[in-house]
């Protein structure tokens, strides 16, 4: 029997397609490596690992549930983290600045709240080429 994707996964799988497209030099880590795990089926985006500077753009969202999205990183610097709500330039979360240790990673997890439709994007300038980072959005049902 044919499986097909559908409504709400079918726009993640996509979405997820896209952001792999968007960014560069994107790096395989070992699951000891791992610098954030896979979001399970809440997850709309998952940015295993990336190095340097990049971003993704996140689509799909349901606005009656909440939406997190989660940061990682390692290898010494940091990471600024900005977003951009299409539709709600009002909410868009400040900057922020998360500092990539060599050796355990740095996370830190954003709420985005209830009431988000349309997408949004992440952009992530790092402080060396060489910085590692990861990230996700869920949005838990």
């Amino acid at each position: 029997m044919k499986h097909t994707l559908t409504g709400r996964k079918a726009f993640a799988a996509a979405a997820l397609a896209s952001a792999l497209a968007l960014t560069a030099g994107t790096g395989q880590a070992s699951a000891q490596d791992e610098l954030i795990g896979y979001p399970g089926p809440d997850g709309l985006i998952w940015v295993q690992e990336q190095r340097g500077s990049g971003g993704f753009v996140s689509g799909g969202l349901a606005a009656w549930l909440d939406t997190y999205t989660t940061f990682a990183c390692e290898g010494g610097g940091s990471i600024e983290v900005a977003f951009r709500l299409d539709e709600h330039p009002d909410r868009d979360p400040a900057p922020f600045t998360l500092a990539c240790p060599v050796g355990d990673p740095a996370r830190v997890t954003v709420p985005l709240g209830t009431g988000l439709h349309g997408g949004f994007q992440a952009a992530v300038t790092a402080s060396s080429p060489s910085t590692r980072w990861g990230a996700t959005v869920v949005q838990p049902e």
